[in-house]
């Protein structure tokens, strides 16, 4: 489920010395559900998903629009995927 993933990934990004923002838009679609704030000034957003669900035309739009800036966009459909997001985000590994 969708909510229990980003649960777990609020968590996660907490455990390793972040924030979990919810990302919120108003007049512009598509944003990624978290905005992820590390230490040292590292921002990255991800858009959380229920297992094998893909983003929709428009997240793909924002995400690639965000990359194009220089961000990383992370889509985690597990707790997997999330643990993989974060050692990526943190060089560390799976605790």
């Amino acid at each position: 489920m969708e909510k229990t993933i980003e649960s777990y990934l609020r968590r996660r990004v907490r455990d390793a010395g972040g924030l979990a923002l919810k990302f919120i838009c108003p007049g512009w679609t598509g944003v990624p559900d978290r905005i992820i704030l590390m230490p040292g000034g590292r921002v990255y957003f991800a858009e959380t998903k229920d297992t094998g669900k893909k983003p929709k035309p428009r997240q793909k739009y924002v995400h690639g629009r965000l990359r194009e800036l220089g961000f990383s966009v992370f889509v985690p459909d597990s707790k997997e995927a999330v643990d993989d997001m974060v050692i990526t985000i943190t060089g560390g590994t799976k605790a």
